[in-house]
């Protein structure tokens, strides 16, 4: 078991509130924009999520303005107060922005396979999404792909030393 996230005063979702997230099968990945599930499918509710140390808020991007691309992004720049107010009781300090779409990422096929490649971190990976949605999957106790699938204002912290990708 991860050992338990930061606490926040920003209160998580209701559980059914979490994004879907499913266990993969376990071939390999034909088609990582593909759904991906098992036939009969196999939920992830968000109490498993969290037991992977899996952090989540649904925030409303819409009302802010945000750059296409800011690499790196100051973090204090954050026109949203509950952004800031997760960044400050987390105590993030580095933020970058990207646009993941051909005409905004330089490199986009490049670097849409390399974010498809399974990686870890020392640190604890923080993304919210802005705009259109995406899947990212993390390895569980059994050593299963799970799958889940990020929207339009979801924040999903990941714990450090998750193997993970993203899609």
């Amino acid at each position: 078991p991860q050992p338990p996230p930061p606490t926040t005063m920003i209160p998580s979702p209701p559980d059914s509130s979490w994004p879907d997230a499913w266990l993969m099968p376990p071939a390999e990945c034909t088609d990582q924009k593909a759904p991906n599930r098992r036939s009969p499918n196999v939920p992830v509710t968000a109490p498993q999520l969290r037991s992977l140390g899996i952090s989540y808020w649904h925030l409303d991007p819409s009302s802010h303005s945000y750059p296409p691309l800011a690499v790196p992004w100051n973090p204090q720049d954050s026109p949203d107060p509950h952004l800031s107010q997760l960044r400050d009781e987390r105590g993030y300090s580095y933020a970058d922005i990207i646009t993941v779409h051909p005409d905004t990422l330089p490199e986009y096929e490049a670097k849409v396979k390399s974010f498809f490649e399974e990686h870890i971190h020392d640190a604890e990976e923080i993304r919210y999404v802005l705009g259109g949605s995406g899947y990212f999957d993390v390895r569980n106790e059994e050593d299963e792909w799970v799958r889940i699938h990020v929207k339009t204002g979801d924040l999903i912290t990941l714990p450090e030393g998750i193997y993970h990708r993203f899609t």
